[in-house]
């Protein structure tokens, strides 16, 4: 039983400032975090473990993709980490796995308040719409699991990000570890209870993996993608299948759910070297 686990930073119980998960900010703080994080990784390979899983590549998702210990990663997973992937978040799923899980994620921009919230890159986009729903970077990235019909079953991070994603796969395991109470702030689990629900979550999840379907996302679907000044928009429609809806608004649709996340995700890196 082969798992891919997605882990992102920003929703690691205790984090809710950037320099918590910027090691150029204050290398203290981030070495302390990232242990977390690393924590809260291996809490969902043992609870799948424990549940019969056997093989795990872990794809590290956060900033510039290095956040892990190797050594440290339990399941003898393999290690996917480094920046410029063609399938970003998701690079390494194909349809040889069993499940997908998603640790540490966080919240869109435009959603309910949720810490350290942004889709892909704060600087450039507002809002993202999957088919007409709000969706964070969980949403967005389900496409790849359903193009290889691959169910996604556990999320971790906090509440709001838990809402997020329902609307695409239905039925999902979340394991809440903090309740946000603002964009920098947020309720917290103790780090080990944290792991220990992280755990059991998984644990039931790949359990339920016989009554688990692929992301529930009608195609073809559409991404909408509002930015945060006309000259981003512009440049995204530079990209062939991208369309203007209005002044800092774009569109892309495609019947093939992995064909439409590399183009949003060519969108995201063209974009943003403008907004930075």
């Amino acid at each position: 039983m082969r798992i891919f686990l997605s882990s992102d930073m920003e929703g690691t119980a205790g984090v809710v400032d950037w320099s918590q998960c910027r090691p150029a900010e204050t290398a203290g703080d981030y070495a302390y975090y990232r242990d977390l994080l690393q924590q809260e990784v291996n809490a969902a390979i043992e609870g799948a473990m424990a549940a019969g899983a056997t093989e795990f590549l872990v794809n590290d998702a956060h900033s510039k993709m290095t956040n892990l210990r190797p050594d440290a990663l339990a399941g003898r997973a393999r290690y996917l980490s480094g920046r410029h992937k063609p399938l970003y978040m998701m690079q390494g799923l194909d349809a040889s796995f069993d499940a997908v899980f998603f640790v540490s994620y966080h919240g869109s921009m435009t959603g309910a308040p949720a810490t350290l919230s942004h889709t892909y890159n704060p600087l450039a986009i507002s809002e993202v719409r999957l088919n007409g729903v709000t969706a964070g970077e969980s949403g967005i990235n389900a496409l790849v699991a359903l193009g290889h019909g691959v169910p996604v079953v556990l999320i971790t991070g906090d509440d709001t990000t838990a809402a997020e994603i329902e609307p695409f796969c239905p039925g999902i395991r979340t394991a809440v570890v903090k309740s946000s109470v603002s964009r920098f702030a947020a309720d917290s689990v103790h780090p080990a209870a944290a792991r220990e629900l992280i755990h059991e979550t998984a644990r039931e999840a790949v359990l339920a993996l016989p009554r688990s379907a692929p992301p529930h996302i009608t195609l073809p679907a559409t991404l909408t993608v509002r930015f945060r000044n006309p000259d981003l928009a512009e440049m995204a429609t530079w990209i062939a299948g991208v369309v203007r809806e209005d002044a800092v608004t774009v569109r892309m649709t495609d019947e093939d759910p992995i064909r439409l996340y590399r183009r949003f995700v060519a969108v995201v890196m063209l974009t943003r070297g403008i907004a930075e």
